[in-house]
């Protein structure tokens, strides 16, 4: 029954690595414990309540953990790298198009509101979003 545990919880690790949503993990973690269990317990109804006890537990415990609140600013930098700064307008923003400059690059530009944005005006970044970044007028 250990074999069989085993094969299991390498299933779930490979199907993890083509589905990362941290699901299949807890259920490989689970797998590998019965596979350790099923060494000395050989009732397999026993190992096989203990598979979707500790399935359940690692999904209800372990997954808010591996998942974490993780905050894409920091995995990309942008947070402290783009938010808050004054930068120019290169081409017209208003809430549907527009593009700034910043580090000699060049983004995408929405308005957060109806307001308009000329060329060359100086507007502050408030936040992104994938490539766009939305911006304000700068308060004197």
């Amino acid at each position: 029954m250990w074999q069989i545990m085993l094969i299991v919880s390498i299933v779930f690790l490979l199907l993890e690595t083509f589905v990362p949503a941290m699901f299949f993990l807890n259920l490989a973690f689970a797998a590998l414990v019965s596979a350790i269990l099923a060494v000395f317990i050989f009732n397999w109804e026993i190992i096989v309540l203990a598979f979707v006890i500790l399935s359940f537990l690692a999904l209800y415990f372990l997954r808010p953990f591996l998942i974490g609140k993780r905050d894409k600013s920091k995995e990309t930098g942008i947070q402290e790298k783009y938010i808050g700064k004054v930068v120019k307008v290169i081409q017209k923003v208003d809430k549907y198009s527009g593009a700034i400059t910043i580090y000699d690059e060049r983004w995408e530009a929405r308005a957060l509101n109806d307001d308009v944005y000329e060329v060359g005006q100086e507007v502050r970044i408030v936040k992104n979003e994938s490539l766009i970044m939305y911006v304000e007028k700068v308060q004197s």
